[in-house]
């Protein structure tokens, strides 16, 4: 699986299976076609053009079922942003709908989750036209998203050259920010971690988590084009360094990735200190769920970038209900020559990432959704 703790069920797109199954070869018709990239790229038979397609689910892992729906569409766009698309020509919606909840738990909550993700769809400039919705004993919620690119639409995600510099575009901690706001209500797990954090303040981490997850990566992937990117992924259930070799593997030139910095949501790296190492958040190993994009950069191109990413004003997530307020972006480390491979350097620095004014999201309170086909 490619997120630990069963938090994320990406299928058939993503790197889970490159270790196994390895790049596929060639095709003298059109870019590599390879198991470990983010999207599958297909070459059609009319005008040059390529089909991108992507699919991905999990299950909850926040209480704001609206939010929930947000995020899991997001993960979903995000393959495409990592291979720089903007532009989404439809997607489908992926549901499954709990066997263990009543009518009125259900008829609350599945609309939200569903009104979630069609409001992020139409925030990527897309719409959500069709999917499957079954029952199952555990509530899954994911998607497909689809488009059908010219060549200069799309950056594959193996020219990374040495020289180049790593960027990030979401701070990692996700999965401790999520797991820290269940322990409080968890004796035995809160007391492991109480004295480094107040109750308060893993709100405000669970707020900031679940905000990021739910930004869309897109104005990341305008700025790939603009400012020459060279290979990127997006960090999800493989941690931060896991998603850096998968990056590495499917290289042309002879790199390797260093990373010196990992830009963290405030605490969760004391929070997984305090709990002995918890999910190896420090070792990069700790699952993201919907987080950034990781790109590689030209060395003198990477600091606009991230000015421009800060500058940008894009999400609907924003404290008011309007425009957001920038997305933040880190240069973590280096592209060298080696052998394809990823590392964290012995004592890497720990940028701690400040929560912004708390999300305070109302749902729409107008009812129902339309349901999937």
């Amino acid at each position: 699986s490619d997120r630990q703790a069963g938090q994320d069920g990406r299928t058939g797109e993503s790197g889970e299976e490159t270790s196994e199954f390895g790049q596929l070869g060639p095709v003298s018709h059109g870019p590599r076609l390879g198991i470990g990239m983010d999207s599958c790229v297909i070459p059609l038979r009319h005008g040059g053009l390529s089909l991108i397609q992507t699919t991905d689910f999990f299950y909850p892992l926040v209480e704001d079922p609206y939010m929930m729906g947000r995020i899991a569409c997001a993960n979903v766009l995000s393959d495409l942003y990592a291979m720089g698309i903007t532009e989404c020509d439809n997607m489908l919606m992926l549901l499954s709908i709990s066997q263990k909840m009543n009518d009125k738990e259900r008829e609350h909550v599945m609309p939200l989750m569903m009104r979630g993700f069609r409001d992020a769809a139409e925030e990527g400039g897309t719409s959500v036209t069709g999917g499957q919705t079954v029952m199952n004993p555990w509530i899954i919620v994911g998607g497909v998203a689809t488009v059908v690119c010219q060549p200069n639409d799309f950056i594959m995600p193996d020219g990374a050259i040495p020289g180049d510099v790593l960027v990030l575009t979401k701070p990692l901690g996700t999965q401790v920010a999520v797991n820290a706001h269940q322990w409080m209500d968890i004796p035995e797990k809160w007391n492991k971690i109480k004295l480094v954090i107040s109750k308060e303040e893993v709100e405000q981490a669970y707020q900031e988590a679940m905000l990021n997850m739910a930004t869309l990566n897109r104005t990341a992937a305008a700025l790939m084009h603009k400012f020459n990117a060279h290979a990127a992924t997006d960090v999800t259930g493989f941690g931060i360094l896991g998603h850096a070799q998968n990056l590495a593997k499917q290289q042309r030139n002879d790199v390797a990735f260093v990373i010196h910095n990992l830009p963290i949501i405030a605490k969760m790296a004391a929070i997984s200190k305090a709990g002995g190492n918890l999910f190896g958040l420090l070792q990069g190993t700790s699952s993201e769920t919907s987080g950034g994009l990781l790109i590689c950069l030209p060395r003198e191109q990477a600091a606009r970038f991230c000015a421009e990413m800060k500058a940008s004003r894009s999400s609907s997530l924003g404290q008011d209900g309007g425009i957001g307020d920038g997305q933040q972006a880190w240069i973590i480390g280096i592209v060298e020559k080696g052998n394809r491979c990823a590392r964290i350097i012995d004592k890497p620095r720990i940028i701690e990432v400040p929560y912004r004014a708390l999300l305070r999201h109302s749902p729409p309170r107008h009812s129902g959704a339309a349901s999937t086909a």
